[in-house]
Parts: structure tokens; C-alpha cells; sequence
């Protein structure tokens, strides 16, 4: 059944107004370990939530580390006309924050095209764009751990 908001000639036939609304959105991922965050970034007043909770509410360290990204933000850009709200899943507590201020990160330089912010987080913390790609070591076979070996006795 056709619409009758969008003529039958018209190149949005078959697009619903909804997807012109996701155009403006932005979605990103960042890993830490086995923690991976997903941040979707819209326009809007520059409120930042990670899990569905405000960031300001996190600890105190947890939360300077969010704000890294921001604070350049700020400096370069100026005003922040954005809200981000970050999902993050797996790892521990430290490895989620990392993967959530990757994702945020990279976001705001995808949301803001600035090559002069990309350089700022670069010349800052390389971290905050580039994945830390180191993992846990596998199991050796007939090991109890990746390294640890049994114990010889030589007599």
C-alpha cells in the first residue's frame, strides 16, 4: 500500500520519516581488553551518559577519564552540541571506561570532522583514537596458565 504523504515519482518512496531523523546520528565502537562500548552520538545540549547513567555520577578517576575527550572537545570546538550515550558490555570496571572514552572519542571527531581535534587527541593520548590491541595470552597445552610451566624435578 503506497503513502499518501510521498508522491509515487518522488525519491523517498519507501523511506519512512523516521530515517531521515538517524541520518544526524552517529554510531560508534571502542574496545579495551574484552570490554566493547558502543556510543551514539546526536545532536542535542552535551548531556553524556555511559550505561544509561550520567557520567558525572561515576567515580572520581572513572570520570576524569570520561571527561578527557570532552575537555578538548570544549577547547577546540568551542560548545558542545551534542549527547552521547555510551553502552558498554564485558571486561572489568577499568577496561569498560577505556572502551567507553575510545568510543566517545572517536565519535566526537566523526560528529565534528576536525582534523585539528583528531590531531589534539592524538598529540594528548594516542589512546583516545587508536585501539589498544594487546589481548590475553592463550593457554599453552598441558599448562595450568599461559607462561607458568610445571614444576621439573631433576632427580
Amino acid at each position: 500500500m503506497a503513502r499518501k504523504d510521498i508522491p509515487l515519482g518522488s525519491p523517498l518512496k519507501g523511506v519512512n520519516k523516521m530515517a531521515e531523523n538517524k541520518l544526524k546520528r552517529i554510531i560508534v565502537s571502542g574496545k579495551r581488553k574484552t570490554a566493547i562500548a558502543k556510543a551514539v552520538l546526536v545532536e542535542g545540549t552535551g548531556k553524556i551518559s555511559v550505561n544509561k547513567k550520567n557520567y558525572k555520577n561515576l567515580q572520581m578517576f572513572d570520570r576524569f577519564k570520561i571527561e578527557e575527550p570532552i575537555r578538548l572537545a570544549e577547547n577546540i570546538l568551542g560548545k558542545i552540541n551534542f549527547d552521547v550515550a555510551i553502552s558498554v558490555k564485558g571486561g572489568g570496571e577499568k577496561g569498560q571506561i577505556e572502551a567507553a572514552r575510545l568510543a566517545l572519542a572517536k565519535a566526537i571527531v566523526e560528529f565534528s570532522k576536525s582534523e585539528e581535534l583528531t590531531k589534539a587527541f592524538l598529540a594528548y593520548d594516542r589512546n583516545l583514537l587508536v585501539a589498544d590491541v594487546r589481548r590475553k595470552e592463550a593457554y599453552k597445552p598441558g599448562d595450568s596458565k599461559a607462561r607458568k610451566k610445571r614444576q621439573s624435578s631433576k632427580r
